[in-house]
C-alpha cells in the first residue's frame, strides 16, 4: 500500500488529570521536582489515555493444517512498549507472533509489515502469510461479505511469523500528537522496528534463529532500512529480506515524464491489456519488454519523432496497450498520466494497483482521473474490520480502539530525506543499502517479488535496480520474481500458492558467492 490519496484519521484525547492530594501532600510535592512531577503526570495520563484502550498481550494454542500435517501453534497478540530519552514511554507498537510449538533448531522467524507509509499490516497477516485468509467472494473483489478460512499456504508451515504495526497504525499508538512526530520518518521508523524486533528477539529468546523481513510496497524500502538499523543500532544481522511490490528507488515512482521511468513502467501497462484481452503469455510480455528498453526508450528520451516513425511508434504503443493512437501520439508516448482513463474502455477507469481491474468511472466527464481507487479504496478496504473481528474472536485481543487500517495522518507527516512530499519522495533509495547489506554479510539474500500489472511499483523498475547490482554480490543472492495479478498479487490464490513456494524454497537455499 503506497501513497493513499483519501485515508479516514484518527484523533486521540489524552487524560492529563491528576490525583487529588491533601494539602500537605500537594505542598510537600511541590517542593520536590516539578520536571520529574510534569513527566509522571504526562505518563500516568498517558496510560489512562490512549494506552489505556490497549488490552493486555493474549497468548492463545492453535492448530495449523498444514500440508505436511497437523502443526501446533502459539499465537500472541500484544504490544512492545518504546521509551524516550526521558524514560517515560513514549509508544506501544501492536504484533501478532506465531510460533510452531514444537520447532526444530535453526526454524526461521520472519518480521512483516506492510507500507504507506500508514498501512497496518493487516494486508499481508490475512492477505498471504498468516494460517487465516480473508477471501472476497466468488469474484474475488466483494468485500461486503468477506469469510476467514483456513490459509494452506500460510507460511507458518516454514517459518514463525511476527506481524507488526508500525507507530500509527493498527493499535500502535505513541504517547501523544509530538511524541508520534518522532516516528513518522524514513530514519525514525526504521529505528523504531528495529528497537521492537530487539525487543522480541530479546523476550522470546530467539537470538540464535535465523531472522528474515518482509515488507509490501513503502514496506519493501522500509525492510531494507530497517534491516540495516538491526545490524548498526541493534547488533541483529538479517539473513535477508523479502520485498513485495516495493518502492525502491523514488525517482522510478510516478515520474511520468521522465524516459526512463515510462520505459521501466510500459510492460505493466502490456501485462494488464493482455490480460484484458485474456492473451497473457510470458512470451508476448518478454516482445513488450523488448520494445520499451530499446525503441520506446531511444524515442522518449530523444526529439519529438514525425513522420513515418512516428506514426510506428504510436501504433505499437496503442497495439500493445490498447490506448487510443491519437491518445498516445498527444503524450508523445508519456502514457502514465493517461492510462487509467484509457485502458479499462469506455466510461471505464482502471486502478494504478492492478491496472488490469476496471470499474466504472464515477467521473467519466472529467478528462483526469477522479476516481477513489477501486482496489486500495474498494474490496480491500474489508481488511480492517476483519482483523478487528478476528483478533477478538480467535485470538481473544479486544480492544474498543479502531483498528487504523490506513492513516492519512502518517502519510502527510512523513519525513523522507529531511522533507515531507513528492520531492522529497523522489530522492529516497534503497539500493544503496541492498548493496552494503549484500557486501558485508555473506549469507544475506535479497528476494524481489511483483506482480506483473501492477502499474504503481512496476515490476520492470526491480529488474533494473537488480540488474545494476554489481554481479559479485547479486549472483546467488538477489532474484526476481513475478506473477500473474498487481501489487496485491497475492489475493489471486494461483499465485499466493507460487509465491508460498518460492519464498520456501528461498529460505532453504543458501547464499552462494
Amino acid at each position: 500500500m503506497l501513497f493513499h490519496k483519501t485515508i479516514a484519521s484518527f484523533a486521540v484525547l489524552l487524560a492529563l488529570s491528576a490525583p487529588v492530594l491533601s494539602g500537605s501532600a500537594w505542598a510537600q510535592q511541590r517542593s520536590g521536582d516539578e520536571g520529574r512531577e510534569r513527566r509522571g503526570q504526562a505518563e500516568q495520563g498517558a496510560q489512562g489515555g490512549i494506552f489505556g484502550l490497549i488490552p493486555a498481550d493474549s497468548t492463545t494454542e492453535h492448530v495449523f493444517k498444514a500440508p505436511s500435517g497437523d502443526m501446533p501453534y502459539t499465537a500472541t497478540a500484544g504490544t512492545l512498549d518504546l521509551f524516550g530519552q526521558d524514560g517515560n514511554r513514549s509508544a506501544k507498537i501492536f504484533y501478532t507472533a506465531y510460533t510452531a510449538r514444537d520447532r526444530g533448531p535453526g526454524r526461521p522467524i520472519t518480521f512483516a509489515f506492510n507500507g504507506g507509509p500508514g498501512a497496518a499490516s493487516a494486508y499481508l497477516h490475512l492477505g498471504l502469510v498468516g494460517p487465516r485468509i480473508l477471501e472476497f467472494g466468488e469474484t474475488g473483489d466483494d468485500g461486503t461479505m468477506p469469510q476467514l478460512k483456513d490459509n494452506p499456504e500460510s507460511w507458518l508451515a516454514f517459518t514463525d511469523l511476527v506481524l507488526i504495526d508500525p507507530v500509527g497504525t493498527g493499535w500502535s499508538r505513541a504517547a501523544n500528537n509530538e511524541a508520534a512526530g518522532g516516528y513518522y520518518g524514513v530514519r525514525q521508523d526504521a529505528d523504531s522496528l528495529a528497537k521492537a524486533i530487539a525487543l522480541y528477539v530479546q523476550k522470546n529468546n530467539r537470538l540464535e534463529a535465523p531472522k528474515y523481513l518482509l515488507g509490501e510496497s513503502y514496506g519493501g524500502f522500509r525492510a531494507a532500512k530497517v534491516a540495516v538499523s538491526l545490524k548498526n543500532t541493534q547488533g541483529l544481522l538479517p539473513s535477508g529480506v523479502i520485498m513485495l511490490s516495493p518502492l525502491i528507488e523514488g525517482r522510478f515512482l510516478a515520474n511520468t515524464d521522465d524516459p526512463l521511468s515510462a520505459a521501466l513502467q510500459f510492460p505493466s501497462l502490456v501485462a494488464a491489456e493482455l490480460e484484458h484481452r485474456n492473451a497473457f503469455t510470458p512470451e508476448k510480455l518478454a516482445e513488450a519488454e523488448r520494445f520499451a528498453m530499446s525503441d520506446l526508450l531511444v524515442a522518449l528520451a530523444g526529439p519529438s519523432p514525425s513522420g513515418q516513425a512516428a506514426d510506428a511508434l504510436y501504433a505499437r504503443i496503442s497495439e500493445l496497450t490498447g490506448i487510443p493512437k491519437d491518445v498516445a501520439a498527444h503524450t508523445r508516448g508519456f502514457v502514465g498520466d493517461v492510462y487509467a482513463k484509457q485502458m479499462g474502455g469506455p466510461g471505464k477507469v482502471v486502478s494504478p494497483y492492478d491496472a488490469s481491474y476496471a470499474v466504472p468511472d464515477a467521473y467519466p466527464e472529467d478528462s483526469y482521473t477522479r476516481n477513489d481507487d477501486p482496489i486500495l479504496e474498494g474490496y480491500t478496504r474489508a481488511f480492517g474490520a476483519a482483523f478487528a473481528a478476528y483478533a477478538r474472536n480467535e485470538l481473544k485481543f479486544s480492544s474498543e480502539m479502531t483498528y487504523s487500517l490506513l492513516n492519512e495522518e502518517v502519510n502527510r507527516r512523513w519525513e523522507w530525506n529531511g522533507g515531507r512530499g513528492g520531492d522529497s519522495r523522489a530522492l529516497a533509495s534503497a539500493t544503496t543499502d541492498i548493496r552494503d547489506l549484500l557486501s558485508v554479510i555473506p549469507s544475506f539474500k535479497v528476494m524481489i517479488a511483483h506482480g506483473y500489472s501492477d502499474a504503481l511499483t512496476p515490476y520492470g523498475a526491480s529488474r533494473y535496480v537488480i540488474d545494476h547490482l554489481p554481479p559479485q554480490l547479486a549472483a546467488g543472492r538477489a532474484e526476481l520474481k513475478t506473477y500473474r495479478g498487481g501489487h496485491m498479487f497475492y489475493t489471486k490464490p494461483g499465485s499466493r500458492r507460487s509465491f508460498a513456494a518460492d519464498v520456501k524454497a528461498f529460505y532453504a537455499t543458501k547464499a552462494t558467492d
